[in-house]
């Protein structure tokens, strides 16, 4: 009888980057985004609405297309700018933008009937979950110790400038 003596190798699971972590999220809902709209077009008659003119309430015009064109042009922005921007820069514009997002969000489900509950309550509720995932990430960005005067660092420092 063989008695195994080996641990078995654990995965590692590095540390990832806030950065890293936010571009995810709002890659995460830039899909969820898209692809509700997307179903949307599946209701029965929202072709009709489309080839009438309107959507939800709204006629359909530059102004009205330019509008959609920048609610999702921000969040798809946001993927690039959360891995470009210097950190106090990104925590602010990520946790305004989200913010800014949550009615937007809710917005979706406006005059739409119950028998579309379950869709508009599932795309809606992974999206503010997501948005609240980045709100979360943005809020609790790790801060690096200040350097106390006198310290070995500042030390270093003085003697190169020397």
């Amino acid at each position: 009888m063989t008695i195994r003596t080996t641990t078995p190798n654990l995965l590692d699971n590095p540390p990832i980057p806030v950065q890293a972590k936010l571009a995810a999220a709002w890659t995460s809902f830039m899909f969820l985004y898209i692809y509700v709209d997307y179903y949307h077009l599946y209701k029965p008659g929202a072709i009709d609405d489309i080839l009438a003119g309107v959507v939800f309430e709204f006629d359909i015009s530059p102004a009205l297309m330019t509008a959609f064109l920048a609610l999702i042009a921000i969040p798809a922005l946001m993927v690039m700018l959360s891995m470009t921007l210097p950190a106090r820069v990104n925590r602010a514009t990520n946790l305004v933008v989200a913010s800014l997002y949550i009615p937007v969000t809710v917005f979706n489900a406006a005059g739409e009937s119950w028998d579309w509950a379950s869709f508009y309550g599932l795309s809606i509720g992974l999206e503010l979950l997501l948005l609240a995932f980045i709100l979360r990430s943005a809020w609790a960005w790790p801060r690096t110790p200040a350097v106390p005067a006198g310290s070995a660092t500042t030390d270093l420092r003085q003697g190169l400038r020397q």
